[in-house]
């Protein structure tokens, strides 16, 4: 990578990345909260990095990615990923704790290493929370046949395809319940008060509506 690309500008510009898969307008207040910055923060890092030509900031404040910042987000993307692969795929940690762990290790891996995790564990392929390197986009999973919990119909069988993983206590929350990628589950109803009351393999269970907002599931067949 260039010298000039430091550690901190990676960050932004993965955090960018990130946010518009979100499938929302990436704002300096949203990357502020993204990265648990302050304002003036973001308005100086925002200020190299369009110095550097990674980022261009439009009239309405809407941030976006050059074509280099784009290119460089997405091989710091797909490190992350081969990482969280490597932690829970090799070691065995803990689906929810990856992100965090990848987060760290992340800048330090070189194109030598690189190499050898794809070569060890494959390209594409998914992240222990079920997510792709690339970000999908909430279109994107809509066009893979996923689905929000939090809007599925009651009186099906679901399968978790893909769970948020910027929130380790959310994965956490969510293990402890039962709803992991790749477990099945029965929705049996929505609540007046929006929860959702399910069976998973931890039991009978409710789960609100923030947390379901974070899960996107399959339909399975029915028996």
């Amino acid at each position: 990578m260039d010298a000039r690309i430091t550690v901190s500008k990676e960050d932004y510009l993965k955090a960018i990345l990130e946010a518009e898969s979100e499938g929302e307008p990436v704002i300096s207040a949203r990357l502020a909260e993204w990265l648990s910055v302050s304002a003036p923060a973001v308005t100086m890092a925002l200020r190299r990095l369009k110095r550097d030509v990674l980022v261009s900031v439009r009239a309405d404040g809407r941030v976006q990615l050059t074509g280099a910042g784009r290119k460089i987000a997405r091989r710091l993307a797909i490190r992350h990923h081969l990482i969280e692969r490597m932690l829970h795929e090799i070691f065995g940690m803990q689906w929810f704790k990856v992100h965090d762990e990848a987060e760290r290790l992340e800048h330090a891996v070189s194109a030598d290493f690189e190499a050898l995790l794809v070569k060890k564990l494959g390209r594409g392929g998914t992240c222990p929370h079920g997510n792709f390197a690339t970000f999908d986009s909430p279109v994107q999973k809509r066009k893979r046949g996923y689905q929000l919990l939090a809007a599925a119909e009651p009186g099906q069988k679901y399968r978790v395809a893909s769970v948020y993983e910027r929130d380790s206590k959310l994965g956490e929350l969510l293990d402890k319940r039962g709803i992991r990628p790749g477990s099945e589950l029965y929705l049996h109803e929505r609540n007046y008060d929006q929860t959702l009351s399910l069976i998973t393999a931890a039991g009978n269970i409710v789960l609100g509506r923030p947390a379901a907002e974070k899960v996107w599931v399959t339909a399975t067949p029915p028996d």
